[in-house]
């Protein structure tokens, strides 16, 4: 068995944080989990460890997220720590978005005990995982070219600007964002410049409705 990882489960249902932590002590050797209830939690947690995290569980739809938007986020911000997507969304085209836009796995939160254990071992080990049905599904079909052309314009993002993007497609105002980053009003300007330049638009509006592209509908089953 792996021994001597250190794994944070991010989602916003307690009772998932117990099962996903229950499956790891379960599955892996002395692991040490950490939790946190939403993306902003979930940074701090990593920050305050000084990135010294083996994986990351994270769930798609829990606040701060803001569907794909929150991954990007976390893979620019932590580039050297795995993620492993954790949803109760069994939908193709989220699967296929995921491992797109960086994550190491996708794991269904129906998924058996020893197949989250697979799941974490593999990741853990270097490798890719997803289930068999979402495997077979992904060889047969591509992603279409607008996906991948989001996700490389989106790409080139800083995990800054990233936060700002976020933002902004709260509906919040520059005065706002920079109490909320500490920051000053012109190096919110700054960033929301270089967001417009990097994804190809002229407006707040066009990059909001771009960053959109991302969000997901909560699934309709499950948690």
């Amino acid at each position: 068995m792996t021994s001597g990882f250190q794994v944070l489960i991010a989602d916003d249902h307690p009772l998932v944080r117990g099962a996903l932590k229950q499956a790891l002590q379960q599955e892996l050797q002395n692991v040490v989990v950490y939790e946190a209830g939403s993306l902003p939690e979930a940074l701090t947690c990593i920050t305050e460890k000084g990135g010294d995290i083996d994986l990351v569980l994270l769930d798609i739809h829990m606040p701060g997220m803001n569907g794909f938007t929150g991954l990007f986020t976390l893979r620019a911000t932590w580039p050297d720590i795995p993620v492993s997507i954790v949803s109760a969304s069994q939908d193709i085209p989220v699967v296929r978005r995921s491992i797109e836009y960086g994550a190491a796995a996708f794991v269904p939160k129906s998924a058996p005990v020893e197949q989250i254990g697979e799941a974490v071992r593999t990741v853990l080990d270097g490798g890719m995982w997803m289930p068999d049905w979402a495997r077979e599904a992904l060889e047969n079909g591509p992603l279409d070219d607008d996906t991948t052309h989001l996700a490389q314009k989106i790409g080139q993002l800083t995990p800054q600007q990233l936060r700002v993007l976020n933002m902004l497609t709260e509906g919040k105002l520059n005065k706002q964002i920079a109490y909320e980053l500490d920051v000053t009003e012109a190096t919110v300007k700054a960033h929301v410049s270089a967001i417009l330049r990097k994804l190809g638009v002229h407006s707040r509006t066009q990059a909001v409705i771009m960053a959109r592209e991302l969000q997901l509908q909560e699934p309709v089953v499950g948690v």
